[in-house]
Parts: C-alpha cells; sequence; structure tokens
C-alpha cells in the first residue's frame, strides 16, 4: 500500500486575474444586500455582513494596487 498525501485544507492563493476580481465584486455586493435588506430587523446581522462587505473591499483594494 503506498502513502497517500491530502491536500484537504490546503489554501490555494487567489492571484489578481479577472475572474478572482469580479468574484470578490460579486461578495462584495452580494454582503452589501443582504446587510441593506436586513436593514431593520436584525442588527447584529446587519453588522456581520458590512463587516465582511468591508474585509472584501479591503482585499479587492490591495489587488488593484
Amino acid at each position: 500500500m503506498e502513502n497517500q498525501y491530502c491536500k484537504v485544507g490546503s489554501v490555494t492563493p487567489m492571484t489578481a486575474n479577472r475572474n478572482v476580481i469580479s468574484l470578490l465584486e460579486y461578495q462584495y455586493q452580494n454582503f452589501l444586500e443582504k446587510a441593506g435588506n436586513l436593514e431593520y430587523t436584525d442588527a447584529k446581522l446587519v453588522e456581520f455582513f458590512e463587516q465582511k462587505a468591508q474585509k472584501i473591499q479591503k482585499i479587492l483594494e490591495n489587488m488593484m494596487k
């Protein structure tokens, strides 16, 4: 029996190609939309979505440099 190496949990770095940027832009807009839809119902969930959107925005800004 041969040893097998599993890559579960390994991380693939994101490069600044167009597919990654468009995916991050989509996720950013999606989190902002979710936060806007829940504005009057659940403040903690809105804060969570806004924080996620801010993190994605920082990643996008760093990729555009």
